[in-house]
């Protein structure tokens, strides 16, 4: 099993094509959690995420309960600004999965709580900075991720 990424409840096409195609690039797999903001056919889903739908392993779900009992990550990292643990402290394994929520407003409360303190990991910014643009997020650490398992 790769590195899985997933895109809790995402709202902009452009971010996903992009994440789409960040994915197919790196041999990750994407999985989608309803409800999304935007249809899959969408011209800017498809322009960002250009001919890569066909080789990226792109899965939808309802929710995410069936997400993960479908996926069964060894181990399942939240990205959210309110931690200090470092993405870049992490030692990546094939298997794991990092999990981004919608572009608006982060992961809910109940959601990032669900994942242990210790995997709620984060990308350091400058102070008063809020946010990263969700695809430029999931490239910072999935090429990490990479990075540490030798490109494989």
């Amino acid at each position: 099993m790769s590195l899985a990424v997933i895109l809790f409840e995402p709202e902009i096409p452009p971010n996903t094509g992009n994440i789409i195609r960040l994915c197919a690039n790196a041999g990750a797999s994407l999985h989608l959690v309803e409800p999304l903001g935007f249809s899959l056919d969408e011209k800017a889903l498809r322009r960002a995420g250009m001919d890569y739908g066909e080789l990226a392993n792109v899965t939808i779900y309802p929710n995410l309960a069936d997400c993960l009992a479908k996926l069964q990550p060894n181990r399942l990292f939240a990205l959210t600004t309110k931690t200090t643990n470092r993405y870049d402290q992490v030692a990546y394994q094939a298997g794991d999965a990092l999990m981004f929520g919608p572009e608006s407003r982060g992961l809910p409360e109940a959601v990032r709580l669900s994942v242990p303190e210790t995997q709620r990991i984060t990308i350091p910014m400058r102070e008063g900075c809020r946010s990263l643009n969700l695809s430029n997020a999931v490239s910072v650490v999935v090429y990490e991720a990479w990075r540490q398992m030798g490109f494989r």
